[in-house]
């Protein structure tokens, strides 16, 4: 039996147990009291050449050596009045730690202090408390904006993330600047580059940049930090890659050079994700660079325009996820609908703006690929799921539901499946 299933039956009795007599409020208060008087003494461990059975691997000797350690530990404790609890090996670091319990009466610090005396001893320490910082299973996140975000509704995105945060997946943001110092997107970065010349600059921000920013919160700002927002890929690793800026009268521009630059560090540098939440004109050298990202299977997003033909590029490249926010109608088939409209994200100077747009919606399929590639294998053939109304269903798309389960259902049975 592996100590993990010896463990899960542990604790299956010990519930048992508890359900059928309960735990005297006596016993309780005794085993918290328990837990308060306990130290941990660390013995030293000899040199690998001296130990009796020093060539194992994850083990840790023979029985008789181990024996051998613990009457040398059940020494130390009774010459120090102290009670044996429990023991370790930790080879790592070249020390036995164990488990002692100092009885009423006597000072903590003294009992350390004492122990420490002895020759055998590298050192004590008492054994501290830790309080787990999590939420509950599928709550609401403590960013205050959680609850005013489209998706946190749409696409019940705290349930999301109990099967995905996106995490380690690697997401290129070809932007404008992104402001990588706000306090919900410091952190998030693996790269920080800018790809704009400074002839088609009319200005330039020493922070960032309003879009940029923008983008790079809806799709990876922190979640559970107390501030802001929570992005929808959380603990995804994103290259910051300023390939556009922003115009003294507002517009933000990019252009084939500044872009193409761009995807090309982004592609050798194994970006699984790239969002590109713009449109313009086919270009034939963002195309070469596009058609070769979707051929090393790196999923691509782009924002669809309907005054453009063919709803713009790169949206009208085959293989490229074309994206529009949820205020657009009439789309064309092949373009997925997402939340565009009075989006709070990230702004620059560490602030927080609503925005507008499908650049918004291009960030929010960004994201919830980044949530199936972490789920499904890096891999996995991305495949979004709608609903009735065209919008796209996010929770189909992560972990699929039926007409008899629905998305808490299914997101309970992946979980219930998921390896321990």
């Amino acid at each position: 039996m592996t100590w993990r299933r010896w463990l899960r039956l542990c604790l299956a009795l010990c519930g048992l147990a508890t359900l059928a007599v309960g735990t005297p409020a006596y016993a309780q208060e005794r085993s918290a009291a328990d837990a308060h008087r306990q130290i941990l003494v660390m013995l030293k461990m000899a040199p690998p050449h001296y130990r009796p059975g020093a060539a194992y691997s994850g083990s840790y000797g023979d029985g008789a050596a181990m024996a051998a350690r613990r009457r040398l530990a059940a020494g130390i404790a009774r010459r120090n009045r102290l009670k044996l609890v429990d023991g370790w090996p930790m080879p790592l670091i070249g020390v036995d730690c164990y488990v002692m319990r100092v009885p009423d009466g006597m000072a903590m610090d003294a009992a350390i202090a004492q122990v420490s005396k002895d020759s055998a001893v590298a050192w004590s320490q008492p054994l501290q408390t830790y309080q787990a910082r999590g939420s509950p299973v599928g709550a609401a996140p403590n960013d205050p904006l959680f609850r005013a975000q489209p998706a946190a509704m749409a696409w019940r995105l705290a349930d999301l993330h109990r099967i995905a945060t996106g995490r380690n997946v690697s997401i290129a943001i070809i932007d404008s600047k992104i402001d990588v110092a706000h306090p919900d997107l410091a952190g998030q970065f693996t790269a920080n580059l800018d790809f704009v010349a400074n002839s088609d600059l009319d200005r330039r921000s020493a922070s960032g940049e309003a879009h940029g920013t923008g983008v790079a919160g809806i799709v990876g700002a922190k979640a559970g930090n107390g501030i802001g927002i929570a992005g929808i890929a959380p603990d995804a690793r994103m290259m910051a890659l300023r390939a556009c800026w922003q115009t003294a009268a507002g517009p933000t521009l990019c252009n084939s050079l500044s872009l193409a630059r761009a995807l090309q560090f982004a592609i050798e540098h194994k970006a699984e994700v790239i969002n590109l939440s713009l449109a313009g004109p086919a270009d034939p050298l963002l195309a070469r660079l596009i058609d070769l990202a979707v051929a090393r299977n790196l999923s691509v997003v782009a924002a669809f325009d309907p005054s453009l033909p063919q709803g713009g590029f790169p949206a009208s490249m085959p293989g490229v996820v074309a994206v529009a926010d949820e205020s657009l109608r009439s789309l064309p088939a092949r373009v997925y609908i997402a939340p565009g409209r009075d989006v709070p994200t990230t702004q620059p100077g560490g602030k927080w703006y609503l925005v507008n747009g499908s650049s918004y919606a291009v960030a929010h399929v960004t994201g919830l690929i980044a949530l199936m590639r972490q789920a499904g294998g890096r891999a996995t053939h991305i495949t979004l799921d709608r609903m009735a109304s065209g919008a796209i269903d996010a929770c189909a798309s992560l972990v699929g539901t039926s007409p008899g389960c629905d998305c808490s259902c299914a997101i309970d049975r992946r979980l219930a499946t998921r390896p321990r």
